[in-house]
């Protein structure tokens, strides 16, 4: 198979967040330069040059400063053709008029917007660093140059968050001009802030069925707007689904370029060296950057499928299963969709199997019953 699409990560941020588990370093002080040497010599071994989708993310990509931008859209252009999606993830206080004017001409035309809540006192919360007008300023500007697509994250079960407060961040986002909308419940991860102050009783989270009830507004304020639910924490304007992530849920394969970066190639999924230093001195000696590689048995494949698939709206393709493993779908997991079906969990619509509004709110109990023993 043909590997299409990459994610390439900038692991540096101008300041770590409270809830943030992903692979990212205070940009202070950091070998920047250095890393974007490694990261160029790593995307120029790569056989296929031909990519439909290309994502940057982090960390922040656009914490790097103008020069350093540049220097990674340019060697981004010069290694590879993007034919189709091209994502930049990006925070808006970062997101001057000269950063996306860049980012414009190199070609990017979908940016994504670590926006998470526009209450000032959650924002402080989470250790963000911009204001709801810094929103507003970045979509203003991503427009000013015509970027296609403008994507803003959401966050909901926060510390002292009421579902007042989600509510209000749903509808201010809503009146923004922008095409595409992601939200996620906050989850405790080890080695952040968040789970360090939890532990010590210096952090209260909103009870789960407050997180349920959030997540049920959500989905049910969408139906009344623009925008259409396509997969379980994603929402679109028509045309502007991130054909990227698409990649993940359909469970096709993908490059992974950077220090923590994982990727999916010849059937092996592997995950590159992190920290940033490790990563560099494994390129300067000449080897893999690579920590972790693992191929996965055609049962944790079928798995896989179901897991993700299911994320999405229109769910697993019954058809393009049995194709893909040469077995009938319904061999292999028809008693779980049936005790799923019987419990509201699921449906089956055409040639798909697909969660129910009740399945996605307690998504997790649904997956778990795709694991075969």
């Amino acid at each position: 198979m043909t590997v299409t699409s990459a994610y390439i990560h900038i692991p540096f941020c101008v300041r770590i967040c409270t809830y943030c588990d992903f692979n990212k370093y205070f940009i202070d002080k950091q070998p920047v330069d250095d890393y974007l040497d490694t990261l160029i010599q790593e995307m120029q071994v790569k056989n296929n040059r031909e990519l439909k989708t290309m994502y940057v993310g982090g960390g922040t990509p656009t914490a790097l400063n103008i020069v350093q931008l540049e220097r990674l859209l340019k060697a981004i252009n010069q290694t590879f053709k993007i034919s189709g999606e091209f994502s930049f993830e990006a925070n808006p206080d970062e997101l001057t008029f000269e950063k996306v004017n860049l980012l414009k001409r190199y070609g990017v035309n979908r940016i994504s917007m670590g926006v998470q809540t526009f209450k000032p006192e959650l924002l402080k919360i989470l250790g963000r660093t911009h204001t709801s007008e810094d929103i507003y300023a970045a979509v203003d500007n991503a427009r000013k140059v015509e970027i296609k697509s403008i994507s803003l994250d959401l966050m909901y079960h926060l510390p002292n968050q009421s579902l007042e407060d989600f509510k209000e961040s749903i509808d201010l986002a809503l009146e923004i001009d922008i095409d595409h909308l992601s939200s996620y419940g906050l989850i405790l991860e080890p080695k952040t802030q968040f789970y360090n102050m939890y532990r010590k009783g210096h952090l209260k989270l909103p009870n789960e069925d407050l997180g349920a009830h959030m997540y049920q507004h959500l989905m049910k304020r969408i139906e009344h707007s623009s925008f259409n639910q396509y997969e379980i924490s994603n929402f679109s304007k028509q045309g502007h689904e991130s054909i990227h992530n698409k990649v993940y849920w359909l469970n096709e394969e993908y490059y992974g370029f950077g220090a923590g970066a994982s990727g999916y190639v010849d059937g092996v999924r592997y995950t590159n060296l992190n920290p940033v230093n490790h990563y560099i001195n494994a390129m300067k000696n000449n080897k893999k950057p690579i920590l972790t590689q693992n191929k996965p048995t055609v049962k944790e494949r079928m798995e896989e499928e179901m897991f993700l698939g299911l994320r999405m709206n229109k769910g697993v393709n019954i058809e393009r299963f049995n194709k893909k493993f040469d077995v009938p779908l319904n061999k292999i997991f028809g008693q779980a969709i049936t005790y799923l079906i019987h419990r509201g969990l699921l449906k089956k619509e055409d040639q798909y199997i697909a969660m129910t509004k009740r399945g996605k709110v307690i998504g997790n109990e649904v997956f778990e019953a795709f694991l075969l023993n």
